[in-house]
């Protein structure tokens, strides 16, 4: 079997990928807006020499006066110059009608002007298909001294000068997102170093059964810390009590301690199918509950099933879910956790945990399963991944976990188990 992809390796290539769309969108636009940019250039460059020669004193003298051919042979050259001077295709100088007087061939000289000819005495910019082939091209008008019109100047670009323009720029939107590609392989490289420091080289699999053993071993070991802490509590106020002849109320405080975890031990041992380390978990849990002024209510149905997840992911998803539920209880008046397991109707786990806590507020009931998210201030130690992690577990296991108010219950649902996971 081909070994699994490594976290890092997967980061890796995430990033490279966005890295890669990113640089593809950005070269997208910059030729786009290249584009644009040369289009509007050429725009104002024809507007700027189409306007300056209208105004100029020889252009107006020559249209003026009436002789096609004499205009013709004082403003051809001058046009050619122009052209030449100002990186233009053409300059076609022309009568009121239309009629050519000067033009980049000659022999279109005395034609009529293709293009649009404004019916008043304005200045248009057009994209026109001319002798030349498609152009973008502006018309201004000539005026006599009188103001009335004598004719018309019009300077164009060939849109083939425009994409030789716009191939002479793309070098450097090219080397622009040549750059953003490689800064996004470079820290898609340092977010790889960075996770393989973290995870190594194990697989996305194995990092979550990395987590979910760490946070078996953080409850169950506060659990069961708690459970000596209060075994010990309770030893030393009877030796006390013995020492000062109080015999009865020293028997009395065993015999109570006694009875309240025989009680505990009856519930998790009469379930046939259940994880050892399970019951030693809620063993301790009910010990921390005591310790914090919380009512513990454990109610094990005897045929409630085995479960499909391993030992440490039960552990995990149990613990958590009994954590958060504490912490809610202990800011409420009247303090209670209840644990329920049941078996469902296709032969399934059925786990849920109440509290009297103050709810969950409804913006954040999408939010609380988010990796990250807390309620509540982490601890100089941390919060581990706590329901991150058991809805990752659960739905991992084809399980579901869902949150009901009124008391606020977490309700997860196990499938019948065939088969269990190992860490």
């Amino acid at each position: 079997m081909r070994p699994a992809r490594s976290i890092a390796s997967r980061v890796f290539a995430v990033l490279l990928v966005a890295a890669l769309v990113v640089g593809a969108l950005v070269a997208v636009f910059l030729v786009i807006d290249a584009q644009r940019a040369t289009h509007a250039e050429a725009e104002r460059v024809t507007s700027t020499a189409a306007a300056t020669l209208a105004v100029s004193p020889l252009v107006v003298a020559a249209l003026a006066a009436g002789d096609d051919v004499a205009a013709t042979r004082t403003l051809e050259p001058y046009a050619l110059d122009v052209i030449s001077d100002a990186g233009l295709d053409f300059v076609t100088i022309m009568t009121p009608d239309g009629t050519r007087v000067t033009h980049p061939d000659v022999e279109q000289i005395g034609a009529t002007y293709l293009g649009t000819i404004p019916e008043t005495s304005r200045t248009f910019t057009e994209v026109f298909t001319g002798t030349l082939g498609p152009s973008v091209r502006t018309i201004v008008p000539v005026l006599a001294a009188d103001g009335e019109p004598v004719g018309w100047v019009s300077a164009g670009v060939t849109t083939e000068s425009i994409s030789d323009t716009l191939v002479r720029r793309l070098p450097l939107s090219l080397g622009i997102t040549a750059g953003l590609v490689a800064l996004g392989a470079l820290g898609a490289w340092a977010a790889r170093r960075f996770t393989r420091r973290i995870a190594g080289d194990l697989p996305p699999g194995q990092v979550r059964d990395a987590v979910s053993s760490y946070e078996s071993l953080r409850t169950l070991g506060d659990a069961l810390r708690a459970q000596t802490h209060e075994h010990g509590n309770r030893m030393h106020t009877a030796v006390a009590l013995l020492e000062l002849g109080r015999t009865d109320e020293a028997i009395g405080i065993l015999t109570e301690t006694s009875r309240q975890s025989q009680s505990l031990v009856d519930q998790v041992t009469a379930r046939q199918a259940g994880d050892p380390t399970v019951g030693a978990l809620l063993l301790g849990k009910a010990s921390q509950a005591r310790e914090r002024g919380i009512d513990w209510r454990l109610h094990i149905a005897p045929e409630t099933p085995r479960s499909p997840l391993s030992p440490v992911d039960s552990v995990a998803v149990l613990g958590n879910l009994i954590d958060n539920a504490m912490d809610a209880a202990s800011t409420a008046t009247e303090r209670w956790v209840e644990v329920t397991l049941d078996s469902t109707r296709d032969g399934g786990v059925l786990l849920t945990v109440s509290d009297s806590g103050p709810g969950i507020e409804p913006e954040l009931r999408t939010r609380i399963f988010t990796h990250g998210f807390s309620t509540k201030p982490a601890g100089s130690s941390g919060r581990g991944v706590g329901l991150a992690l058991v809805q990752s577990v659960v739905l991992d296991a084809g399980g579901s976990v869902e949150l009901d108010s009124d008391p606020t219950t977490f309700r997860v649902v196990l499938p019948p188990a065939r088969g269990r996971r190992h860490p």
